[in-house]
């Protein structure tokens, strides 16, 4: 995959090189507690956020199914973005970029991510991305201290 560049060369996408990672990016919605070895789960694209030559967080996508036909196929993206990082727009510029990538190379017209409802700052971010709320998934996600309900935020490929 090629770099890919959105909003001029602040914010750029890449590959990992090698068995490169994203840096530690820590945030109060990310205590699993155990997790089996290895993780199950499905296959997962993954690109580095890079800021003026620094990698500060990553990106994932994978495929969710919303009945058996080819049609009804989306890709659910994720981020983790390093502290020092946020708040900045960053996060809303690697979004919108990795949403118009899979638009742009596969045949899908939803892209999707969901956030904890008290994570009010990616909300916003995923607004400022051009996704759309849709809804509460509630008690979609379990984490070590409970389920915890989510929100969901869609792009369509007719939104562009």
């Amino acid at each position: 995959m090629t770099e890919i560049r959105n909003g001029g060369p602040r914010v750029t996408l890449r590959p990992p090189q090698g068995g490169e990672r994203g840096p530690d990016a820590p945030s109060e919605w990310d205590d699993w507690g155990p997790l089996p070895d290895p993780i199950l789960a499905p296959d997962i694209g993954r690109l580095l956020i890079v800021v003026d030559d620094e990698v500060v967080g990553d990106m994932t996508w994978h495929e969710v199914h919303y009945g058996p036909n080819e049609g009804s196929r989306a890709w659910n993206i994720g981020i983790a973005l390093a502290v020092p990082f946020r708040g900045r727009g960053i996060g809303a510029e690697a979004q919108r970029a990795l949403a118009e990538h899979l638009f742009a190379t596969t045949e899908v017209d939803r892209v999707e991510a969901s956030t904890d409802v008290t994570n009010v700052a990616e909300q916003r971010s995923l607004v400022k991305a051009g996704f759309v709320r849709e809804g509460v998934l509630r008690s979609a996600q379990a984490r070590a201290d409970g389920r915890h309900d989510l929100v969901v935020y869609s792009r369509l490929r007719d939104d562009l």
